[in-house]
């Protein structure tokens, strides 16, 4: 099985292209910075903490990340590793690897985003999940809490199917 989640923050807005032909198809690449638990410990003493991960999104999906993805946000995403390798202009065989993303969501609040330098106005949308339903739709805003969660009523707790 090849799945992948990740969660992150952009390293910079997505670049977007478009493919060529009669029915062009969106490709979105961005790059998430991911946290590690412990520092790496190498000769060059560079203590990093965070794995940059090439991403690559398709089709409405590109479409959104264009739009509301931000530099410094933080992102969920889950998709599958994809390698490849081609030949660069000075004949060197170059080796690549990718997240190829299936779903991907906001991770923070609309306020958390803002404060983190991402200040997307829809930040605090977790209605989009990579699948295009709700694509780009925000919430209702009487809805949202103070925090830019949606408040939960006292007394759910009995209605929910699990304790």
């Amino acid at each position: 099985m090849n799945k992948v989640v990740l969660m992150g923050r952009l390293t910079r807005d997505p670049e977007v292209r478009y493919s060529q032909g009669d029915n062009s198809l969106a490709i979105a690449r961005y790059t998430l910075a991911v946290d590690r638990r412990f520092g790496r410990n190498n000769n060059n003493g560079d203590g990093q903490t965070a794995d940059f991960i090439p991403c690559v999104v398709f089709g409405k999906s590109a479409e959104f990340a264009e739009q509301y993805f931000k530099q410094g946000m933080r992102v969920t995403i889950s998709g599958r590793i994809q390698t490849g390798s081609y030949t660069n202009r000075e004949g060197q065989k170059v080796y690549t690897t990718e997240v190829v993303v299936e779903e991907q969501e906001f991770a923070e609040s609309k306020n958390a985003s803002q404060n983190n330098g991402g200040g997307n106005r829809y930040a605090n949308n977790s209605n989009y999940s990579g699948d295009n339903r709700n694509a780009g739709a925000p919430k209702p805003a009487a809805a949202e809490g103070v925090d830019g969660f949606m408040n939960i009523p006292d007394g759910i707790d009995e209605e929910l199917p699990f304790n």
